[in-house]
């Protein structure tokens, strides 16, 4: 039986042992060059000095307290820029999963004329980057009357949404058997009943994915706020804290890194549920045939 263990471990080689040592060494520099600045940011929160004279290179080395957190919600609007930012991530996610679930439905499931070139416009439409349009958007919406509103932002956030994810859940609906809808007819179910009863839940980990990645985007995005919300009271989180540091003197690095830190509490909430709820529901598994 020894004899037979002993075949079977691999002999000690030297290239092996390079091997592990150099792939680790590499783990090892990159986990480094990826903890290190978001420890220093977290010490710096932390820390009770006010300027970048004050820290260490080596984190958590200074003295510790809440005043940065203090000085944070007494000294500035952040309470309100972090209600404006939750409110129009959070409308824009929902808005975008409408609209785009129904106009990608009707893309993938029904014929009609202007199909081809309806799809191709919005082919054409994600080609263009969103700063050539920056100076129309800005027109449209002070013509509108919605200039220093969320409510201008939600539309703009809402309608850049619309080409590339309706090509992206039609291309996850089209892998979706007909026969499902036809079976749904059959019962005496309508476009709607089968849309929301059958293909919908089918889709969840896209329609998911989509609400993610559509909270995600207007939350730390800050050249459409900067350009549209003048008013202290409606800015947003990256705004409000650009204008923390926005000067020759850093005094308020340390703040900065406070309110950096609490914008990503709900990264790590809507991350930890969803990856737990997308997890649950690969693992089940729709069967579509």
């Amino acid at each position: 039986m020894s004899a037979i263990t002993a075949k079977k471990r691999r002999p000690f080689s030297i290239g092996r042992m390079l091997t592990y040592l150099l792939l680790y060494s590499i783990l090892l520099s990159v986990s480094i060059l990826v903890l290190y600045p978001l420890l220093f940011t977290l010490s710096s929160a932390f820390s009770l000095g006010d300027s970048l004279a004050g820290l260490t290179v080596y984190p958590f080395q200074q003295p510790m307290g809440l005043r940065q957190f203090e000085r944070l919600f007494n000294e500035t609007n952040y309470a309100k820029w972090f209600m404006n930012t939750l409110k129009i991530a959070t409308i824009n996610s929902a808005l975008s999963v409408v609209v785009t679930t129904v106009t990608a439905y009707v893309f993938s499931r029904f014929k009609f004329g202007a199909k081809k070139p309806l799809m191709m416009s919005l082919l054409i439409l994600q080609m263009f980057p969103s700063f050539a349009g920056m100076i129309a958007l800005y027109i449209l919406v002070w013509r509108m009357g919605l200039l220093d509103s969320h409510l201008g932002l939600i539309l703009i956030y809402a309608a850049g949404n619309i080409p590339y994810n309706t090509w992206l859940i039609k291309g996850y609906l089209d892998t979706i058997p007909r026969s499902l809808d036809e079976a749904a007819r059959v019962d005496g179910a309508g476009y709607f009943t089968s849309f929301w009863k059958i293909i919908l839940p089918i889709a969840k980990p896209m329609v998911v994915f989509l609400a993610v990645t559509s909270f995600t985007g207007p939350w730390m995005d800050f050249i459409l706020p900067r350009l549209l919300l003048k008013s202290d009271a409606n800015k947003t989180l990256a705004v409000g804290l650009y204008e923390l540091i926005n000067g020759r003197e850093n005094n308020n690095f340390t703040m900065f890194a406070a309110g950096a830190v609490l914008v990503a509490v709900p990264f790590i909430i809507i991350f930890a549920f969803n990856q737990k709820y997308l997890t649950q529901v690969l693992a089940s598994g729709a069967v579509k045939e």
